[in-house]
């Protein structure tokens, strides 16, 4: 019971993966002035991740992980209250701002 429960999820995930990819938008930004917009490349990202595939989700979106880093200490740094949590997550959000902006400058740099 527990192995078809199991392949029914997988099955599952397959379909919600192969649904959210057909129903991806495009970049409004890209769309309308012609290059990419700083969040351009993470539903491709979040795609390749929920396949599973880390590097390639890397190479799409480098701030994606650390921003579900930060998401996830920062709730349980409000549900707990590290002590010192708050400047944990203030380093930790200069360093994926810095990324995503650091990513945005080579795509346009590279583009």
């Amino acid at each position: 019971m527990g192995l078809y429960l199991f392949f029914i999820n997988a099955d599952l995930k397959v379909k919600f993966i192969d649904w959210i990819e057909r129903n991806s938008q495009p970049c409004f930004f890209q769309e309308h002035f012609g290059f990419a917009c700083p969040g351009c490349g993470f539903q491709r990202a979040v795609i390749e991740l929920l396949k599973g595939n880390i590097l390639e989700s890397i190479k799409q979106y480098p701030a994606l992980i650390p921003i579900i880093i930060l998401i996830i200490v920062l709730l349980f740094h409000l549900t707990f209250r590290f002590k010192y949590g708050s400047q944990f997550l203030i380093r930790w959000f200069l360093f994926t701002v810095i990324l995503i902006v650091g990513n945005y400058l080579i795509k346009l740099i590279i583009n």
